[in-house]
């Protein structure tokens, strides 16, 4: 083939690569790319660093982007925090809390909230660095109990499922407990959640009563509590919660991304204790 012959094509064979790349040829992006930033709804939640963050970051890094969503997490060490800043805004949804909990806050500040179905139990429990079981626990015994009557309650019918009281009834606390319900003579010292996880060794207490996220926190388990919730009927499912006036479409896809099966499988790989459980 002559130089000229050469050059020619060459020429031809550039002139059909521009076009097959004008048309989509084979230089064509793949049309599976993920959505780009700008495209994600964002979602602003409040949650308990353990297990709730956890689950969220989850939810994060393996399904929410493909979902649509930019999911920006902000955690919160008690349980107050996370309902004010959802009623004024600064939050599009919280998750951290149960639905007895949710119903007292709306009850007491007025809150206009929806929740979601239900995506994790934390079984309470006691714990005591003095006695091996609760039926050592001796005549006027100290209890640090929580504070708030919707986790409150949990405490004390576990102490009448040991037969350590009794007639306990759904208005029961520990400021009106009569000799008869108390005949050991029980001593409560109430205080926040997340100051009771830190009496544990404080030597006048000889029992404590620590929430679930507060146990995971502390590196306690619950194998190794006096007492601990069952996990059957338990009411104390921990959900997604928003506004009632929520625009954000987001918060409504993140409800429906918390109840993927890949959630519940990695609540049960993360904690196969049974110190969190699916539900």
């Amino acid at each position: 083939m002559s130089q000229l012959s050469r050059t020619l094509a060459a020429l031809a064979a550039a002139a059909v690569a521009l076009t097959l790349t004008a048309c989509g040829g084979s230089a064509a992006a793949p049309s599976s790319e993920a959505p780009s930033s700008a495209s994600l709804t964002t979602v602003k939640v409040g949650a308990s660093p353990v297990p709730h963050a956890r689950i969220l970051e989850f939810v994060k890094s393996d399904l929410a982007a493909a979902a649509g969503l930019d999911l920006q997490i902000v955690e919160f060490d008690d349980y107050v925090q996370p309902n004010e800043a959802l009623a004024s805004g600064e939050l599009d949804a919280n998750y951290f809390q149960h639905l007895p909990y949710l119903e007292a806050q709306i009850k007491e500040r007025g809150y206009e909230f929806e929740h979601g179905a239900g995506v994790h139990i934390e079984p309470y429990a006691a714990f005591s660095k003095k006695y091996k079981t609760a039926e050592e626990l001796p005549q006027g015994a100290t209890i640090a109990i929580t504070n708030d009557a919707s986790n409150q309650i949990r405490g004390l019918r576990l102490l009448q499922g040991a037969g350590l009281l009794t007639g306990i009834t759904d208005s029961s606390n520990v400021l009106n407990l009569t000799k008869a319900q108390n005949p050991k003579g029980f001593t409560f010292i109430e205080n926040q959640p997340e100051v009771i996880v830190q009496q544990l060794d404080d030597p006048k207490i000889d029992l404590a009563f620590v929430n679930g996220n507060f146990i995971l926190t502390a590196g306690l388990s619950t194998k190794d509590a006096l007492l601990v919730e069952t996990a059957k009927d338990n009411p104390y499912a921990n959900f997604l919660v928003w506004r009632t006036d929520n625009t954000n479409p987001g918060v409504a896809k993140l409800e429906e991304l918390l109840h993927d099966p890949q959630v519940a499988e990695f609540i049960t790989k993360t904690w196969p204790s049974g110190d969190v459980l699916p539900g």
